[in-house]
C-alpha cells in the first residue's frame, strides 16, 4: 500500500514540475491556457464550440486541445469553428497530463495564440489531481445533472476558479434546483463566479469569452481556498500529502 501511494505522489509531483514549466512556456508566449472539465454529457464540446465559433468572429487568436479516449470526433466538431484544434487519444487514461499536453502543443501552437482551450478528458475525478499549466480552470455541470453535483466531486468544483452551469435551456424541463446548485458551489469554493450557459440559445456564452479574456489580462483574480491551501502546505514542508483530492491544485490566481 505504501509502495502504490509513493509512486502516485511521484507521479503528481512529476506532473506539477512539467505544469510549472509548461505555464512559464506559455505565459513567454502570451497564451492564456484554460482547463475544462466537467463530467461526460454535460454540454462542454458544445459550449465549446460556440465559444470558438464567438472567438475567431471577434478576431480573438483561440486555439483548442480536446481529449478523449478514443475517436477523433470532438477534434472533427470543435474545427468548424475555424480555431486550430489538435486531438489528444489517452487510450484508456482518465485525465490528461501536463506531459502529454506540452507534447502536443510542441511545434503545434500558433503564434500569437492568446487563448488556448483544454477539453480535458470526461471526468470529474482524476482530472481535478492534475495540473496542466492552465490559468484558468472551469468546471462545468449541466442542469440534468441534478444540483448536488458540486458537493459530491468538491475537489473539481472547489479547485475551480469559475464554474459554469450547462444547458440551461432545459432548466425547467428537469426542474433545476438552481438554488441549491449554487448554495453547493460556494459551500466548496466560497466566492467563486458562477456563469449560466445555454450552447443552444447562446445563453451566457459571450459573458464567458469576455471572462476568460478578463482573465487572461489578469483582471479576474478568484483563488480558491483549497489553492490557497496547496500552495500553503508546499511552503512548509518538502513532500507533498498523500491525498490527491486536496493536495495537486493549479496556479491559484489567474495572472
Amino acid at each position: 500500500m505504501c509502495r502504490t501511494v509513493d509512486l502516485h505522489q511521484a507521479v503528481l509531483a512529476k506532473n506539477d514540475t512539467n505544469a510549472v514549466e509548461l505555464r512559464r512556456t506559455l505565459d513567454d508566449r502570451g497564451t492564456t491556457a484554460v482547463n475544462l472539465m466537467s463530467s461526460p454529457g454535460s454540454g462542454k464540446t458544445a459550449l465549446l464550440e460556440a465559444l470558438l465559433t464567438r472567438a475567431v468572429a471577434a478576431g480573438t487568436p483561440a486555439a483548442a486541445v480536446t481529449a478523449d479516449l478514443a475517436t477523433e470526433n470532438d477534434a472533427t466538431r470543435l474545427a468548424r469553428s475555424g480555431a486550430p484544434v489538435q486531438q489528444i487519444l489517452t487510450d484508456g487514461l482518465c485525465h490528461l497530463e501536463a506531459g502529454m499536453l506540452g507534447a502536443k502543443l510542441e511545434g503545434w501552437l500558433p503564434e500569437g495564440t492568446r487563448l488556448l482551450f483544454v477539453e480535458n478528458v470526461g471526468n470529474l475525478v482524476c482530472p481535478a489531481s492534475y495540473d496542466l499549466g492552465e490559468t484558468v480552470r472551469i468546471a462545468l455541470a449541466s442542469v440534468t445533472e441534478g444540483e448536488d453535483k458540486p458537493v459530491k466531486y468538491p475537489a473539481a468544483f472547489g479547485l475551480a476558479h469559475l464554474v459554469v452551469v450547462t444547458k440551461t435551456d432545459l432548466a425547467e424541463a428537469v426542474e433545476f434546483r438552481r438554488d441549491a446548485f449554487l448554495s453547493g458551489v460556494q459551500q466548496v469554493n466560497p466566492g467563486v463566479p458562477v456563469i449560466e450557459t445555454s450552447a443552444r440559445t447562446g445563453e451566457g456564452v459571450d459573458d464567458l469569452l469576455a471572462h476568460v479574456l478578463r482573465a487572461a489580462d489578469g483582471l479576474e483574480t478568484h483563488t480558491p481556498v483549497l489553492a490557497r491551501q496547496h500552495e500553503k502546505h508546499l511552503h512548509h514542508h518538502d513532500t507533498p500529502p498523500a491525498s490527491a483530492e486536496h493536495s495537486h491544485a493549479p496556479a491559484g490566481t489567474p495572472r
